[in-house]
């Protein structure tokens, strides 16, 4: 059985390189490619179940790869029951801690770095396909990190007039983060981010960030 892969990345000389790559392990084949997020979320849907994995970069033009990964795995999610989903692997240079985390929230199902050896992106397609997760050792090693760390929902103890998704985004406005990062690590819009963000305000009488921060840290948050 051949798996078909399709490439999203907007460098032709690096999509010729991974079709080369992917295509002499005599297993795989490149169905399509895309430039852009825009095309590959037009072009993966008429490809149908002849699409396996989609590889893509996180840093392309228009739609970012985390709003594509989004879009493909909320459009596979939604149809009836027995629908194709193609499986998402990243193949993109490393990221922040938290975008790699956002990555995975989104729906991808592995990551590995664009400088990983053509034996490790093969293996790292195979198992994506056979319905493992994969990720580059250096990827891996920092998600280890960043989730032994305390990254879990903050307790409901602190702000009880809060709801989760408020005091989450409270304990990251703690931790010094920006709206966009917020957005990224949380999966959501930056417009959401910041209603949160105003309700916060308003349910703790604070006027600015700082004061936020100042609170939440007392509280044990934001650490």
């Amino acid at each position: 059985m051949t798996v078909g892969v399709f490439l999203v990345d907007d460098h032709p000389m690096f999509r010729e390189g991974m079709r080369a790559a992917l295509e002499s392990s005599g297993e795989l084949k490149v169905v399509g490619e895309a430039f852009s997020g825009e095309d590959a979320l037009d072009l993966v849907p008429e490809l149908g179940s002849s699409v396996d994995v989609v590889l893509m970069d996180l840093r392309l033009p228009g739609i970012s790869g985390l709003e594509t990964i989004r879009e493909l795995t909320a459009d596979a999610a939604s149809g009836p029951v027995g629908t194709h989903r193609p499986r998402v692997l990243v193949v993109s240079m490393s990221a922040e801690d938290d975008e790699v985390v956002a990555v995975l929230r989104a729906g991808a199902h592995g990551y590995v770095t664009k400088d990983a050896s053509r034996d490790v992106l093969l293996r790292a397609v195979l198992t994506v396909v056979e319905g493992g997760a994969v990720f580059s050792s250096d990827i891996a090693q920092r998600l280890g990190t960043y989730f032994s760390a305390v990254h879990e929902l903050p307790s409901r103890a602190a702000f009880p007039q809060l709801t989760d998704r408020e005091r989450e985004v409270l304990d990251l406005v703690a931790r010094g983060y920006s709206n966009r990062r917020i957005a990224r690590a949380l999966v959501l819009s930056e417009k959401t981010v910041r209603n949160h963000v105003s309700h916060v305000f308003a349910k703790l009488q604070v006027n600015d960030r700082s004061m936020a921060g100042v609170r939440a840290r007392d509280a044990g948050l934001g650490r």
